[in-house]
């Protein structure tokens, strides 16, 4: 099958990549391992924050999805800076995990021209020196005219937990991309590793809730998106907890048990 535009990668950059060819008019396909999961907020659940909070604005006024996506899943949303000038005020908002995701791809859904298929690209396809499509691991192929990458933290990703653990993933529970990297390091396009910390996970029922700092956000009059006026989720606070002397000391006495970095 024939596409103008193929972009592998669902994650934020593929979404937007995906929705932007298919505004402009190119037959576009994007190719992503686990449709349930296009849009996935991997790290912290927020978009938004110092400088990341001009740029999804951007992205919005630009058509992205981003500003939609963020705007009807906000649970929490807060002017960071306010302390100082206009000029440095970032817009950051904590979305409800599962929903944002579910909103990226119902709205990718809905693009014209976008068709979406689960599968992990293999390999490239190449005529001539260049990129012609891409050959899926289930032997499906389709050819374009264009490649979009975006494969994020995939290219031979590996997850270092303490210095006992290292296992290869794209991200926690997902296999990487191995047989791709290894095509495009034949191809000399050599990847580099980047190093990005995953804060934990805490369940609400252990936490003794009584003994932090409530911060609630701002209810009205803020958004990312210039389209709509969204109104989101309920609202959740959020809570500050400060690390005392004891946390002081078991930090200390492990940094040893760091995670490899590089």
């Amino acid at each position: 099958m024939y596409y103008d535009v193929i972009v592998i990668g669902g994650g934020h950059a593929g979404a937007e990549a995906a929705n932007a060819a298919a505004r402009l008019g190119a037959r576009t396909l994007l190719v992503t391992s686990f449709l349930a999961r296009v849009g996935q907020m991997s790290c912290n659940p927020a978009i938004g924050g110092v400088a990341k909070g001009t740029v999804a604005r951007e992205v919005d006024a630009l058509g992205g999805l981003m500003g939609l996506a963020a705007d009807r899943t906000t649970i929490h949303f807060r002017m960071l800076n306010q302390s100082k000038g206009p000029a440095v005020w970032a817009p950051r908002a904590q979305c409800d995990r599962g929903g944002y995701s579910r909103e990226i791809r119902r709205l990718l859904e809905e693009q014209r021209g976008l068709d979406l298929y689960q599968g992990t690209v293999a390999s490239l396809k190449i005529d001539g020196g260049r990129v012609a499509g891409v050959c899926c691991a289930d032997g499906s192929e389709f050819s374009s005219r264009g490649v979009v990458l975006t494969a994020g933290t995939f290219l031979r990703g590996s997850i270092r937990i303490g210095v006992e653990k290292e296992l290869g993933a794209g991200r926690a529970g997902d296999a990487p991309a191995v047989d791709l990297a290894d095509q495009l390091n034949d191809l000399g396009l050599k990847a580099r590793r980047f190093k990005t910390g995953t804060p934990p996970r805490v369940d609400g029922r252990t936490v003794d809730f009584t003994r932090l700092e409530r911060q609630d956000g701002l209810d009205e009059g803020y958004q990312f998106s210039h389209w709509e006026a969204a109104a989101g989720l309920p609202r959740q606070p959020c809570w500050i907890s400060r690390a005392g002397g004891e946390v002081k000391q078991i930090v200390e006495e492990n940094l040893g048990r760091l995670a490899l970095y590089g």
